[in-house]
């Protein structure tokens, strides 16, 4: 055994050599004799590398152990791992051994390894070519996540439990193993709760809080794979509680070309019955359905821009009367909690002139402070009515909605909306769009006069209006953290939109993310 540059001192020299880190190699080798006989390592595939425990040492300071690569996993010995640093540098290299032997290397899998020690604080992490974790990813070509739920092993992966949904996420493979690095830390940040990344067509990453817990969580992984595995042979849907009979649109991931406007058509000429996996899906506007940008580039300057014509034009109308008393109430509360940009509104005998000018004033700071209150949600409804109604606008949509809204529909799902804009503004932005009236997809819209989106009571009334019975029939898929979390209180399932132009989300935000609507 030599040190990686026969430099080493003399107390690192002895830490090496430690009896901590003499049974962590010898653990090491065991293992890897164990996984191969299990097919995770075999053909010199698939990796192992354990922290070296020591109760006086943070976790993330611990020495690491890593199998070296390119070899008969199940002839290691405990003197052919390798020992690195908490930061990935070589202390301690196996020697040469005569040919046919190839010269010593430490594992591929290295960079990999390293980002869920860095990433998850993992205490061991094992990489397995197993055949079940290969085909699992080739279910569904096309999925970014494989999901299985109500199986009893289940309960053997860290913080789940043999109700709950696991959900693994996959990545693409790449034609070598370092050039993984970045997807598998992208996709680790992604799924918080997630404690291994599928590689499609390839195999799987595992960690865990120890070496016990990262094997139990490895064994409990394939066996799940193979169980779905064998129950799609079977013609049954591992993702559903009762695991019933496959649905012709169960987890069914349309090809790319299918997303293009001029293909939306065609998801409404499948047949088949199908099963839907929610009764009611819950859809936000902003930032899930529709760019941010549009709302913030086109709709808030074009009512901005318009409110002083629109008061003008519509001023004597009960709809603009009541528009102005919304308004007034609100600014008077404004102006009592000293909000900023809040000024007061002449009465009525003031003159016409001189309301509309401060109800400008007030409307505009609103708009720019983004506030979610209903009065000046319903007046930038009417506002955009008429900008809709002259062809000034058009509503925005990620090209995965309407094929998303089609599916569902066919499926016998039914989508609802939630916003803080108006309902009207909602109908509006739906009925006008370039694929057609989207509005024959939906069954019904919600804004904030049902409550405030980052309050879990809003949600509560909401299934109370849907009629479930439970609030976990309800998928709601929004972009926000806050009312992520006010819906998961309620009880609703929840995932979180990750679109260009999206507020970033804190690491450990714990929720499923999507990138289409596709992937519900």
């Amino acid at each position: 055994m030599t040190d990686a540059a026969g430099t080493l001192s003399n107390s690192s020299y002895a830490e090496v050599q430690s009896q901590a880190v003499i049974e962590t190699k010898m653990l090491a080798a065991e293992l890897c004799k164990q996984f191969y006989s299990l097919g995770w390592v075999s053909g010199t595939g698939g990796s192992i590398t354990i922290k070296v425990h020591d109760p006086a040492i943070a976790k993330s300071q611990q020495l690491i152990v890593m199998a070296p690569s390119g070899v008969q996993k199940e002839r290691m010995k405990a003197e052919d791992m390798y020992v690195l640093s908490a930061n990935g540098t070589v202390l301690s290299a196996p020697s040469p051994k005569p040919l046919p032997h190839k010269p010593p290397k430490c594992s591929d899998c290295g960079p990999l390894f390293l980002k869920a020690y860095q990433m998850r604080n993992a205490g061991a992490v094992i990489h397995s070519h197993g055949l079940e974790s290969c085909l699992a990813t080739m279910i569904h070509p096309l999925s970014k996540e494989f999901r299985i739920t109500h199986m009893e092993m289940i309960k053997g992966i860290q913080g789940h439990g043999y109700y709950d949904e696991l959900v693994v996420p996959i990545i693409e493979n790449t034609a070598y193993e370092y050039e993984l690095t970045e997807s598998l830390a992208n996709a680790i940040a992604a799924y918080p709760k997630a404690t291994a990344v599928l590689v499609r067509n390839h195999g799987i990453y595992i960690w865990g809080d120890s070496w016990i817990s990262t094997k139990t969580q490895a064994e409990c992984y394939h066996y799940l794979f193979d169980a779905a595995l064998k129950l799609y042979q079977m013609g049954l849907d591992p993702t559903t509680p009762n695991h019933g009979p496959i649905s012709p649109f169960t987890h069914s991931l349309l090809p790319e070309e299918t997303q293009r406007t001029d293909t939306v058509c065609r998801v409404l000429k499948e047949d088949g019955e199908v099963k839907p996996h929610h009764h009611c899906i819950l859809l936000d506007i902003e930032g899930t359905t529709t760019p941010i940008s549009f709302v913030a580039d086109i709709l808030f300057p074009y009512a901005r821009n318009n409110v002083g014509s629109h008061l003008r034009a519509t001023y004597e109308s009960e709809e603009t009367q009541d528009d102005i008393r919304m308004l007034r109430m609100q600014v008077d509360e404004d102006l009592k909690q000293g909000v900023l940009g809040a000024q007061p509104i002449p009465p009525e005998d003031a003159g016409k002139d001189k309301v509309i000018s401060a109800l400008e004033a007030n409307v505009s700071a609103m708009i720019s402070a983004d506030r979610k209150v209903t009065a000046l949600k319903q007046l930038q409804g009417h506002i955009w009515r008429t900008g809709y109604a002259r062809n000034e606008l058009q509503g925005e949509f990620f090209e995965d909605v309407p094929v998303a809204l089609s599916k569902w529909h066919t499926a016998g799902i039914k989508v609802y909306i939630y916003s803080s804009g108006s309902r009207e503004a909602q109908r509006l932005i739906f009925g006008y769009t370039k694929y057609g009236d989207l509005r024959k997809y939906l069954c019904g819209f919600f804004d904030t006069t049902i409550g405030n989106k980052r309050v879990s009571r809003s949600y509560s009334e909401i299934c109370q209006s849907l009629g479930v019975d439970e609030p976990s029939q309800v998928l709601f898929a929004t972009d926000v953290l806050q009312e992520a979390v006010a819906a998961k209180e309620a009880g609703l399932q929840v995932v979180i939109s990750l679109r260009p132009g999206n507020a970033p989300l804190p690491p450990d935000h714990g929720f499923r993310t999507v990138d289409s609507l596709l992937e519900i």
